[in-house]
């Protein structure tokens, strides 16, 4: 039997290798082409930057061709990485187990995460390779009784060049990314075509008869998997008659920017610890996407630049359209728990010796999903009921809301559950 899965992150790429490992013939489609991560020194581009030449958020591709950015309102960019890998290409490797509001609807991937957590290696960062400023935000963190922990990384350490370049790809391989599964996927016979784009499910019957594809080819399939994010699989179902959630999600990040002379930040892995609060975490984290070309932050060499993240649970009311355009406003409440956040931020970075003048970054989004999201109902067969039956959804759509938490080591284990029930149902 057939199965076309419909992208390649961290849902796809796992799924991709359950299901050929069950013995399906899997195609795996994906949109965007083969990867480059970005293998130079920010600093060649500081003279640029800082005059402004190197445009805003939106040139951000002529460094990666994988990202996308769009407007979902006039404050929020939401980004994503549409390449082979997805975006597990660019994250910063954090492997956490986000799964609160699985739970509250009786769902348990504990089997999921542990399997996921073995052959993915999970480590953190040596506290010899933080820089000096980042172990003194840590200590603070301490004394003000925030718990902070170092954060579980799937990266080998050992090739790890502490480049702090994670969210642009890693040039050395360390870090994990789905690729290795797509590796595995089809070593057992699978096939990936990259550069390919789907445009809808076609229905036959009431069921899913296969896809078709960006001008007209149609590839036929017994099973169809959309592991296409948030938003990709969103489109896609629109586009095919049916409705997802207008409830789309992105844990919102906002990074406060201060100045420390010669703290040279992203010469440590990013976030190397994190300390979670009510709905968000804080963690230290130089947000290269403000830094290149948010103009606020300009005036700051990336030497002396020093920034801690919030990572915010935000509520999940936006709407995905047929063409892929994202309404997605910031609502009051989540604006002033943000406000709120970056305040608590910038004290505890002024208590390490952090000076101003803070600016807060670009406020983005790119863990996005809650499109299709799973009921207590659907828990059994991880299949959502508005879907036909031999129509699957594997990708972080199926999570009714943002945990403010990163998202691949979630991702992943919901597509690994839903393929085993794919398998079990055949």
């Amino acid at each position: 039997m057939r199965a076309i899965v419909v992208g390649s992150g961290a849902g796809g790429g796992t799924a991709a290798r359950e299901l050929a490992r069950g013995g399906m013939d899997v195609v795996v489609l994906e949109a965007g082409g083969r990867f480059k991560p970005f293998t130079r020194r920010i600093g060649f581009a500081e003279p640029v930057r800082r005059m402004g030449l190197l445009g805003e958020e939106d040139k951000v591709s002529r460094f990666i061709s994988a990202y996308r950015t769009t407007r979902s309102s006039e404050e929020l960019l939401l980004v994503r990485s549409v390449a082979v890998g997805g975006g597990t290409l660019v994250t910063c490797g954090n492997m956490v187990r986000a799964d609160g509001s699985l739970r509250e609807i009786g769902l348990d991937l504990t089997r999921e995460f542990e399997e996921l957590e073995g052959c993915m290696g999970i480590a953190t960062a040596p506290v010899d390779r933080w820089r000096p400023l980042t172990r003194e935000m840590f200590a603070v963190a301490e004394r003000r009784g925030l718990g902070p922990r170092a954060t579980p990384k799937a990266v080998d350490m050992e090739r790890c060049t502490s480049c702090g370049l994670c969210e642009l790809g890693c040039a050395t391989g360390a870090k994990w990314d789905s690729r290795r599964f797509l590796g595995e996927a089809m070593r057992q016979g699978s096939t990936l075509r990259s550069g390919t784009r789907v445009s809808r499910v076609v229905l036959e019957g009431g069921r899913a008869a296969g896809v078709q594809l960006e001008g007209g080819e149609f590839v036929n399939g017994d099973v169809v998997v959309l592991a296409a994010g948030g938003i990709g699989t969103a489109q896609i179902l629109r586009a095919s008659g049916i409705e997802p959630s207008d409830t789309l999600w992105a844990d919102l990040v906002l990074t406060v920017g201060g100045v420390s002379k010669n703290a040279r930040q992203l010469e440590e892995p990013p976030m190397v610890w994190l300390t979670q609060r009510d709905g968000y975490i804080i963690s230290p984290y130089l947000d290269v996407l403000s830094h290149m070309f948010y103009r606020p932050w300009r005036g700051v060499g990336v030497n002396d630049r020093v920034g801690a993240m919030v990572k915010l649970a935000e509520e999940a009311n936006g709407r995905v359209l047929m063409d892929g355009t994202v309404q997605k406003p910031v609502s009051e409440r989540d604006r002033q728990r943000l406000v709120a956040a970056s305040d608590e931020v910038r004290s505890l970075m002024e208590e390490a010796g952090v000076q101003g003048p803070f600016v807060n970054g670009l406020l983005h989004g790119g863990h996005l999903g809650g499109t299709v999201p799973l009921g207590k109902e659907d828990i059994d067969t991880m299949h959502p009921s508005s879907l036909p039956g031999n129509l699957w959804v594997a990708d972080l759509s199926l999570m009714p809301r943002s945990q403010g938490l990163p998202t691949v080591l979630t991702a992943a284990a919901l597509a690994l559950r839903t393929s085993r029930c794919i398998l079990k149902g055949l």
